[in-house]
């Protein structure tokens, strides 16, 4: 068995630039594998995540130090022992499902797939702008707010005010204090606030043991595998599996088992992507408490056949034969 195996890198256009710590970015960057074994193919896609240390030219190296053993047909499990999580292994590890499900003829053996609401979010400005975006976004399922540590009840009782009726999520990406925290869970408990995202730098995270919120507490940033459960259970009620910190689908499926398994519930999230991301996530989202998979909409356009959204934030999954 001789498989063809091409790695590349893309940059899909952003529709609205946004500022991150490095600059403004204005374009999404991932880097794809295509694994070729006779008429059939598997793609997979990793989304460059800075935050983590990654880059298109690290991502490349890694999986061009792979590229033999990909074309020899090493598995998934061969996969995990020669690249460490991240998202290039996600790459990789999404093109060998994909694979496995075409050579199979037939679906991926996973949960079928069904529509499901996925969080619209809305970034971080003042109080009135983002009020107003909460108004064009009245009547979707989930809405997820970007808030640093300034501002926040302000900013999250002009948001709850235009979507009464929405789950609404709040994600503070590291940016508050444990003082911030505290001082902030009689707000999130008025405001209906089903959980609240990162809020602790992850170095700084233990100050977490011990506190009772009234308001659950999301592991993003600190949660990659499933090696960090152990770590996060006394800190966390729940996590944020992201295809591209876990790895890939295979260890992501794992990572919400043993989530469930003590006792967590289950976020299932993504990086600014296309499709050729979220299909593979899809697969756990149906699964999860809640999803927020909104990758694609922060692109100016998409991959032909990927997820689309639909009325009060539902997203439907890709077209049959997309992925998987």
């Amino acid at each position: 068995m001789l498989r063809t195996v091409t790695i590349a890198a893309e940059q899909w256009p952003l529709k609205t630039p946004f500022r991150i710590s490095r600059g403004i970015r204005t374009v999404a960057e991932v880097v794809t594998v295509k694994i070729q074994q006779d008429d059939a193919c598997g793609r997979g896609e990793g989304a460059v995540t800075p935050r983590y240390g990654e880059s298109v030219e690290a991502m490349l190296e890694q999986l061009r130090s792979i590229e033999g053993a990909l074309r020899e047909g090493i598995t998934r499990d061969d996969l995990r022992r020669l690249l460490p999580a991240g998202s290039a292994r996600n790459a990789a590890d999404c093109a060998l499902w994909d694979l496995e499900a075409v050579l199979d003829d037939s679906p991926s053996g996973l949960s079928a797939l069904s529509p499901i609401p996925t969080a619209l979010t809305i970034g971080i400005d003042t109080p009135e702008a983002m009020g107003a975006k909460a108004r064009a976004l009245r009547g979707a399922a989930i809405v997820k707010v970007k808030v640093d540590g300034e501002l926040c009840e302000e900013r999250l009782r002009a948001i709850r005010a235009e979507v009464p009726g929405s789950r609404l999520i709040v994600d503070a990406n590291e940016a508050w204090t444990m003082d911030l925290v505290e001082r902030m869970q009689p707000v999130l408990a008025d405001l209906a606030v089903e959980f609240l995202e990162q809020p602790l730098p992850a170095a700084n995270d233990a100050a977490l043991e011990g506190f009772e919120p009234l308001v659950p507490i999301c592991a993003d940033e600190s949660c990659h595998t499933t090696a960090d459960l152990a770590r996060l259970r006394p800190r966390y009620g729940m996590v944020n599996i992201k295809l591209d910190k876990t790895g890939g689908l295979t260890e992501a499926l794992d990572l919400a088992a043993g989530a469930r398994a003590i006792g967590m519930d289950v976020m299932v999230g993504c990086m600014i992507s296309t499709s050729l991301s979220i299909a593979p996530a899809f697969h756990v989202a149906v699964q999860a408490d809640c999803a927020d998979l909104d990758g694609p909409l922060w692109l100016t356009e998409d991959r032909p056949g990927g997820v689309r959204l639909s009325e009060g934030g539902i997203m439907l999954p890709p077209e049959a034969g997309f992925w998987g």
